[in-house]
């Protein structure tokens, strides 16, 4: 029976995993949604609510992207690429709710 092991080969002790910037972007995510969850029931229902709500749920996608799909590490063109596209869809909805008669 042949021998598992190559010959002329060393078993490398592999290097723990950096996990510090996934708790670094735990802790920031968990603040940020903890500070919703008190906006939630402390603040009336009312269009400044939804305001701040809608804007920390793109601050905290955009975080999202650059950590965990590694955005932040590309050229700074992709990162325009992606962006630019986003803030237009963004103004078109707020653009079409406001003349559909709901922001009034």
């Amino acid at each position: 029976m042949a021998s598992h092991a190559a010959h002329g080969t060393s078993e490398k002790e592999i290097a723990p995993p950096n996990t510090g910037a996934i708790w670094k972007t735990f802790w920031i995510l968990l603040i940020l949604t903890a500070i919703e969850f008190v906006i939630a029931f402390t603040m009336p229902a009312n269009t400044l609510r939804v305001a701040i709500f809608c804007g920390m749920t793109i601050v905290k996608a955009f975080y999202i992207v650059g950590e965990f799909m590694h955005l932040k590490h590309e050229v700074k063109s992709l990162i325009w690429m992606v962006l630019i596209p986003t803030i237009f869809v963004v103004w078109l909805l707020v653009a079409l709710i406001y003349e559909g008669g709901h922001l009034y």
